[in-house]
């Protein structure tokens, strides 16, 4: 009996240790329009200066094209046309953040996964938010559409918006970008 008591005060112990822990997630964040913005440092490949983007004719307003990466064509998406406002003015802060391999719907080819850009008006920093700290996404009230948004992070008091990246780059949009990732581009970028 007094192994099972002991053990079962183990166990407590290890218990109230692990809720003392409390688990914290990384996010890059970035402003838009003077608001600011973040998605989780996983999906991050990397971040570049804006600039050789090639446009693309008959794509929605919010693609502004796409950029060759290392030979890869990767398309290039204004979240702030993508979020239903004008798209973004270019300044020397403006940068690309290159999302890492959104899952693509298989049309036919091989390809299931898809690096994007997204065009930012500044990188701000990256940020460890605690579990704790994270609400779940408004029901109404935010400037962009609520399915857009991953949840609510708070920071020093004021609030995050955490950007479904699945949402806001949709299925049905990436199939499109998918066919656009396999066409070449006829202005190469010389780096």
């Amino acid at each position: 009996m007094s192994t099972s008591s002991n053990t079962n005060k183990s166990l407590a112990l290890i218990n109230s240790d692990m809720e003392d822990t409390d688990e914290q997630s990384q996010f890059l964040t970035f402003t838009l329009r003077e608001e600011t913005f973040a998605i989780g440092i996983l999906n991050i490949k990397e971040i570049l200066e804006y600039g050789q983007l090639t446009p693309v004719p008959m794509m929605p307003n919010y693609i502004r094209g796409v950029i060759n990466l290392r030979g890869a064509v990767v398309p290039v998406v204004d979240l702030g046309a993508r979020f239903g406002d004008m798209p973004s003015e270019i300044t020397k802060r403006t940068c690309i953040v290159i999302i890492e391999g959104i899952v693509i719907i298989e049309v036919a080819t091989d390809e299931g996964e898809q690096d994007i850009g997204v065009v930012v008006d500044s990188v701000t920093e990256v940020l460890e938010i605690p579990d704790h700290d994270i609400e779940p996404a408004p029901s109404f009230g935010a400037r962009i559409r609520t399915d857009f948004i991953s949840g609510m992070g708070k920071i020093n008091g004021e609030f995050v918006i955490i950007l479904n990246v699945d949402r806001v780059l949709s299925v049905d949009e990436l199939a499109a970008l998918n066919t656009l990732g396999s066409t070449p581009t006829k202005k190469e970028d010389s780096r």
